[in-house]
């Protein structure tokens, strides 16, 4: 149990200190995933849900690679 409680505070921590970063990295996300299925299914001609497996794996990745990116020019602009 503390253990458990322990970890939801830490989250909550890194929640309140990066909640701007965070929401523009869960929007920037999710307009990812929409254009991604939408180029994928225009351009290569696949169908939904296979462009739906890479729309979601690959985003994910340049996700962390944004929230990175943010916290590191947040970081420069002070």
């Amino acid at each position: 149990m503390e253990l458990t409680k322990g970890l939801f505070r830490a989250a909550e921590d890194v929640f309140i200190n990066n909640k701007g970063s965070i929401l523009r990295t869960i929007v920037y996300t999710v307009g990812h995933f929409i254009i991604a299925i939408t180029v994928l299914m225009l351009v290569a001609d696949v169908s939904f849900f296979i462009a739906l497996t890479d729309a979601i794996v690959e985003p994910l990745a340049n996700a962390v690679w944004y929230f990175v990116l943010d916290k590191w020019w947040a970081s420069r602009s002070k």
